[in-house]
């Protein structure tokens, strides 16, 4: 049930990134990178304090952004 718990936060976490990075479309590119790795930090942070184990979270945290990059582009491809 943690898994499942920290991946649904993971993704609202992702989406957040995705709607925070369309305010800021005209932003320098690197802006974009930093504020990437802004949300990377807290989507590990938040998996941590749930999962209590580092490899799982950071795991679960790749398999999270896999999942969302996924659907992100096959909507991309779609509209």
């Amino acid at each position: 049930m943690k898994v499942y718990t920290v991946v649904l936060l993971q993704l609202i976490i992702w989406s957040g990134y995705t709607f925070i990075e369309w305010l800021s479309k005209h932003d320098h590119p690197i802006y974009n990178v930093i504020m990437f790795l802004v949300f990377f930090y807290l989507a590990i942070i938040i998996g941590n304090y749930i999962m209590r184990s580092t490899k799982k979270t950071f795991i679960i945290t790749l398999a999270s952004l896999a999942i969302y990059a996924s659907f992100h582009f096959t909507m991309s491809v779609i509209v």
